[in-house]
């Protein structure tokens, strides 16, 4: 069994910004099985959403910055899928 002061160790290496990054990129590939443009395009976006309302003392602001970009790609996404 791993002792906390490993775990809080690799953990203080990480922050908000990087776990919303890793839980973007899992559910891409997710739903990249799928092969429906709309629910690629409602992941884009709502993860920027989730980005830019993240507390912005928990990350740096390019985290914060890469929900700007990801709602525009999401919503170009969603109104160029059949």
């Amino acid at each position: 069994m791993l002792s906390p002061l490993v775990i809080d160790t690799f953990l203080l290496n990480y922050h908000l910004g990087h776990i919303l990054l890793f839980g973007l990129l899992v559910s891409l590939l997710g739903a990249a099985p799928l092969k429906s443009q709309k629910v690629i395009a409602s992941i884009l976006a709502v993860f920027g959403v989730i980005f830019l309302m993240a507390p912005y003392t928990t990350m740096p602001p390019t985290f914060i910055l890469l929900g700007i970009p990801l709602v525009l790609v999401g919503t170009l996404l969603w109104t160029m899928a059949r």
